[in-house]
């Protein structure tokens, strides 16, 4: 499979953020995946990059202009995509991908996740969408998403199009099932918090 890993790119974050990225990329060379991601070199994105070719797999770099000028694109990828901006960035990676998975990031990781979470929740795809969350960043976004299908803002199904896991060996599997196990709806994760 063609697998496309959203992650960090910020230099800030603890180191245990860029060692589970390094390990995702080991982990999905070894199970004869193919990475597509960011193709920058630096942070979760270059560490996913750097640990899925020393385990002998075969990684696609997307990445804009503007960062192949800050000198930070992955010019060792077995194939580096330069596109003119972001938008042109993202519509490349899901091309290119089977399945997504996401690590823990930031604004630009939020927004990919947002992108292809609402395109499987509306029937654009149906590919497997699966969250690596190992130390509960996005529990808050959880939440979050649960308030709002409360509200009525989002369809009920708005989990059954993603899987949240917490170790890497889970996300493996969420990705290679190709279908999506149900996790727990809104209101199940209202009823959770509220006890």
């Amino acid at each position: 499979m063609f697998v496309c890993v959203y992650c960090a790119s910020s230099q800030k974050i603890a180191q245990r953020y860029v060692d589970l990225a390094h390990d995702v990329g080991v982990r999905l060379a070894e199970r004869g995946h193919t990475l597509v991601s960011g193709g920058a070199t630096v942070s979760c994105m270059g560490a996913v990059a750097r640990g899925h070719r020393a385990a002998g797999g075969r990684t696609i770099g997307v990445i804009p202009q503007v960062l192949v000028d800050i000198e930070i694109a992955d010019e060792e990828s077995d194939e580096l995509v330069v596109t003119p901006g972001m938008r042109e960035r993202k519509a490349v990676m899901d091309e290119r991908s089977d399945a997504f998975l996401v690590l823990p990031g930031g604004i630009g990781t939020m927004e990919e996740l947002f992108e292809i979470w609402t395109a499987r929740v509306i029937g654009i795809h149906d590919r497997p969408l699966v969250v690596l969350d190992p130390w509960g960043l996005y529990d808050p976004l959880r939440a979050l998403v649960g308030g709002m299908y409360e509200q009525g803002f989002t369809r009920p199904d708005v989990f059954d199009a993603i899987s949240f896991t917490t170790t890497v060996d889970e996300a493996m599997q969420r990705i290679e099932a190709r279908t999506q196990p149900i996790t727990p709806t809104a209101g199940e994760l209202a009823e959770a918090n509220e006890e």
